[in-house]
């Protein structure tokens, strides 16, 4: 029977919350571990940040969600970093006095970094959000109006540069409302600016390399909430990723995909996804983990992918 190790409980704040550090991969279970989270009563938000070498960026960004008007936990979760991420996310968190869990998911890939976070998950919202990017502070509090709405599974936010005015907003902001007006069952936004209703994206199937282990998944998971609810957008939900230039492989899909995603979506997404683009994805070797890649390492070897993955069924 494998071992489980117990979590390393690293500080105990003053209020009793806990931050750990942990290594999922030496525990065989890492849905049962989940029990051992200290939640704060006070929370109704956890923001999961997968992260892998933004030790130049990670700091500011968890300066932006401390100063939200919405209290939230915040899950780090160190997908292999080789810098000094790990160190910078756990100082920073300590010095502003966040509850907060620092994990460790040594699998390479966003989607796997996720599914371990999400794991810890025990409050009715979760927003994913990037390590290199700034969250105004009214950010939750947008998101959670929207998703307090009937009907409403997940809340999508716009770009626009951080020191932008109402005024400078305008035009994304109405760009996006008359897309999703449009085309209300696709998705208008990245995983930067996606939250959801927490019970709504485990019914979905929460993030799953087993079920999508790809690029684009933040595109497939919302296809998979689409079920459950609608998707919305707000004037004032927005965030601003780093203007730094990507020196990854690109990671893009085709615009011949991209119009067969606007013409599939609503009616046939599961043929999209599954047996159109997962396939062409898999023929480019675009999984998970090639968001990682930069033109500083060596590429990192492709993960086998699962027997039971739709795609490749």
């Amino acid at each position: 029977m494998p071992i489980r190790s117990t979590p390393q409980v690293i500080d105990r704040e003053a209020d009793g919350s806990q931050t750990m550090l942990l290594d999922v991969t030496k525990c065989s279970d890492a849905l049962a571990m989940a029990a051992l989270a200290t939640v704060h009563p006070a929370h109704d938000w956890t923001i999961l940040i997968p992260f892998f070498n933004e030790q130049d960026y990670l700091a500011a960004t968890i300066e932006s969600l401390a100063a939200q008007t919405r209290s939230a936990r915040l899950i780090l979760i160190d997908n292999g970093s080789t810098d000094a991420s790990a160190a910078t996310a756990r100082a920073t968190c300590e010095r502003l006095g966040l509850d907060h869990l620092l994990l460790t998911e040594r699998r390479p890939g966003k989607v796997q970094a996720l599914q371990t976070g999400l794991a810890w998950v025990h409050t009715p919202y979760v927003a994913t959000c990037d390590a290199d990017t700034y969250y105004p502070s009214n950010y939750l509090e947008a998101a959670e109006t929207l998703l307090r709405q009937d009907g409403c599974v997940v809340a999508g936010a716009y770009w626009a540069p951080a020191d932008s005015d109402p005024a400078a907003r305008e035009g994304p902001g109405r760009l996006i409302l008359t897309q999703a007006r449009a085309l209300p069952r696709q998705c208008h936004t990245g995983g930067a600016g996606e939250s959801f209703r927490t019970d709504a994206l485990i019914a979905a199937g929460g993030y799953d390399p087993a079920i999508w282990g790809y690029v684009l998944e933040d595109h497939e998971i919302i296809h998979r909430l689409m079920k459950f609810g609608t998707m919305r957008y707000a004037m004032d939900l927005w965030c601003a990723p780093s203007p730094r230039k990507r020196d990854r492989v690109s990671i893009r899909w085709t615009l011949f995909e991209r119009l067969a995603y606007s013409a599939c979506a609503p009616r046939a997404g599961d043929w999209f996804f599954y047996r159109f683009l997962g396939p062409r994805l898999a023929r480019r070797r675009l999984v998970s983990s090639s968001i990682r890649e930069q033109v500083f390492q060596p590429a990192e070897p492709i993960p086998a992918l699962s027997a039971a993955q739709p795609a490749l069924a």
